[in-house]
């Protein structure tokens, strides 16, 4: 077995402390406590990761404002970088929790949220901590407007199919859905690639896809 080098370890710490730089320095960066609740988006990407998803649909919806939220203010500043070349100011990035969304948009105000490849945490020690848990559905039910939509991409199967059972037993209504995203007839949107998609798409892992209409 390979050695391991204490100076890995200290290039990686120092590469971390070098993109939460650039996310701090960047004026398309907030954290929860800056973030200001006058600016109000349209559409979410809870679990963002870099942000390039929500970038691509700021880029293609210009009249429409766009958040991408993520935990990790390091993955967040790539997006932001990206978009500040491409000169969008209709997207900003926001480091929080999901459990926190409540405090940082207006009820029934976005059009839509997009929950992109969530960490599949094991069901059995940490089945909470999913995106999909009832606790985080009320919230976005409460977050988006009557007409207003929910879209779940993942890879993980086991992950979709226990949230279907979790939106079905809350009561939303399933409109789209596709165990194969890519192969199918859903819209171009639908198949703009995350940072995962383009990492494992091409070694052959499907991406499965749910849009779902809050409860009435």
């Amino acid at each position: 077995m390979a050695k391991l080098n204490p100076k890995d370890f200290i290039i990686t710490r120092k590469r971390k402390k070098y993109r939460f730089a650039l996310f701090h320095n960047s004026p398309l960066c907030f954290e929860q406590e800056e973030w200001d609740k006058t600016w109000q988006p349209s559409v979410i990407e809870v679990g963002a990761g870099t942000g390039l998803f929500s970038v691509a649909l700021a880029e293609l919806y210009p009249d429409k404002r766009f958040t991408a939220i993520d935990i990790k203010g390091d993955r967040l500043q790539t997006g932001a970088r990206l978009a500040e070349e491409k000169g969008l100011t209709n997207v900003r990035f926001l480091r929080t929790r999901a459990d926190q969304l409540s405090d940082l948009f207006t009820p029934h105000s976005l059009e839509s949220i997009w929950v992109t490849f969530p960490d599949p945490f094991p069901k059995s020690r940490s089945g909470a901590r999913r995106l999909t848990y009832p606790t985080f559905l009320r919230i976005y039910k409460d977050l988006l407007t009557k007409r207003g939509a929910l879209y779940l991409k993942t890879d993980a199967r086991d992950l979709f199919t226990w949230s279907l059972e979790q939106l079905v037993a809350e009561k939303w209504q399933i409109d789209e859905l596709s165990f194969d995203l890519h192969e199918s007839e859903l819209a171009d949107d639908y198949k703009i690639l995350t940072t995962f998609e383009t990492r494992w798409t091409g070694e052959g892992i499907v991406t499965n896809l749910v849009k779902v209409l809050p409860p009435r």
